[in-house]
């Protein structure tokens, strides 16, 4: 985050007036600039080649832009937005969509952006270095299209509430965090998930060369409940009535990469992605149109400026 700073007020010289000894004691009696002070308000954009999250593409492998901003009080409390351009919705539920229900029926959903909302508590209640971090977040997508509940058995309004903690730790150059996500509504479209729930791990290495960074990072995505009686797979087999959404949609991913800081509140990021997301049925649980596999282990590149 990038700090407002307040520009020193340089001394007048008086050496027209005293002489140059003059000038020179009174630059040294001269009061010190102030402390740059912090803007609570903070502001972000990221050009990405790939949007990932949580080890799945949301753009079908294509380039995103992304950007938001945060408002954090001295007293921990803290609210904020964040955005960025995807396809999933449009690739599943579009007219030509992944997902069965659309084409020939004429039904269909898209949705070009996601929203994020959030809010919370975030305090080193344990000791510096280890801040704890309360929350929620609110996944908002802007449809149009046929309303959900006409698309499919399968589907469910993809707007999805999570209650979060998060645990920050610090071991020298060492940092990361602990957290767990927990869905309070279905999870990402997925019908009957309410219940779901995300724990992952994140550690950080500062080299302290050339301001480079290591990153790796490991989550597990549990889907609850089970799928609605009448679906079918992707082949359009039906799927037996009772079978659980974990044994079809649930995994674990991970992430390889490095950050590097160029001053000035540009930083860049490379890392190489994956997960364990099966195969059921001849397709994948998280499907392209063009039956690929939105989980296959991928590279990113990003851009980030902060404000």
């Amino acid at each position: 985050m990038k700090s407002l700073q307040k520009k020193a007020i340089s001394a007048v010289a008086v050496g027209m007036l005293t002489g140059l000894a003059c000038a020179s004691a009174f630059a040294e009696d001269a009061p010190a600039a102030d402390a740059p002070e912090v803007s609570p308000i903070t502001a972000n954009v990221t050009v990405t080649n790939n949007y990932i999250y949580r080890g799945l593409t949301q753009t079908d492998s294509k380039p995103a832009i992304q950007g938001g901003f945060d408002y954090a009080h001295e007293s921990g409390f803290y609210v904020g937005n964040w955005n960025s351009s995807i396809s999933w919705i449009s690739d599943a539920y579009g007219t030509n969509g992944s997902a069965q229900g659309k084409g020939p029926a004429g039904k269909s959903v898209s949705a070009p952006l996601e929203m994020d909302f959030y809010g919370g508590f975030k305090k080193e209640l344990i000791a510096e270095g280890f801040a704890s971090d309360f929350g929620v977040l609110q996944y908002y997508y802007p449809t149009s299209g046929t309303p959900w509940n006409q698309i499919s058995p399968n589907a469910a309004n993809p707007n999805t509430t999570e209650l979060y903690v998060a645990q920050n730790y610090t071991f020298g150059p060492v940092t990361g965090f602990v957290k767990f996500s927990y869905a309070v509504s279905t999870i990402f479209g997925t019908a009957n998930s309410s219940g779901s729930y995300y724990p992952d791990f994140t550690v950080n290495y500062d080299t302290g060369v050339w301001g480079l960074a290591l990153n790796g990072h490991v989550g597990y995505q549990y889907i609850a409940g089970s799928v609605p009686n009448g679906s079918s797979y992707y082949n359009l087999s039906s799927i037996p009535n009772g079978t659980s959404n974990s044994s079809l949609y649930s995994y674990t991913d991970w992430k390889l990469g490095a950050t590097k800081d160029f001053g000035g509140g540009l930083s860049g990021a490379i890392a190489y992605t994956g997960t364990n997301v099966a195969a059921v049925k001849g397709a994948y649980g998280y499907t392209s149109p063009s039956g690929g596999n939105l989980g296959k282990a991928a590279g990113l590149v990003s851009l980030t400026k902060t404000f």
